[in-house]
């Protein structure tokens, strides 16, 4: 399916900095409770992220990745996900976080 860039357009996707990770036991599938920093008007939301299996819960802390900001939260078990944090499966299946390749400012859009 084609899209128009108006489509596009509509999807906020932020950087963020990864503030807290949290262990998130119910979940059906291993996963952790984000806290990340979009600064400026955004400021911090929360996110479920199935990614335990290629990264342990410290070595996210200051990490930046890309979130969708703009969907609405979604319940998942006790937990409300305010964000889409955005990731590509590896060739085994595990979930690769996408990101800048350098420091760039909080709240900083993908256009």
């Amino acid at each position: 399916m084609t899209i128009s860039y108006d489509d596009f357009a509509k999807i906020d996707i932020r950087v963020g900095t990864i503030i807290a990770v949290d262990p998130f036991p119910e979940a059906r599938k291993p996963a952790y409770k984000l806290t990340v920093d979009f600064g400026g008007d955004i400021g911090t939301r929360r996110s479920s992220a199935q990614i335990t299996t290629l990264y342990p819960a410290e070595s996210l802390i200051g990490r930046q990745i890309l979130a969708v900001v703009n969907f609405p939260s979604k319940r998942i078990g006790p937990f409300t996900s305010e964000v889409l944090c955005l990731g590509v499966p590896d060739a085994e299946g595990a979930v690769v976080l996408v990101g800048p390749d350098r420091a760039v400012p909080n709240g900083g859009q993908l256009y």
